[in-house]
């Protein structure tokens, strides 16, 4: 799993979590799926995002890494 799949899936998975969290706990849960939703918005403009960072920490590559190597996982 590359760090742009891997961002995806946390991104999917939070916004569908945040929804049933807003739909069964408290309307309140509804900010985070704007949180997740704006940050996706920056992040394509400025390119950065915490989340990769911390994946790249685990040992996630980028494709751009995975191509020069030759492998994909």
């Amino acid at each position: 799993m590359t760090v742009n799949e891997a961002l995806r899936a946390m991104a999917g998975l939070v916004v569908l979590l945040s929804l049933a969290l807003g739909h069964w706990v408290n309307p309140n849960w509804y900010l985070l799926t704007a949180f997740v939703g704006l940050n996706l918005l920056q992040s394509a403009f400025t390119r950065w995002c915490p989340a990769m960072m911390i994946f790249r920490m685990l040992g996630l590559k980028d494709e751009r890494t995975l191509g020069r190597e030759g492998v994909r996982t």
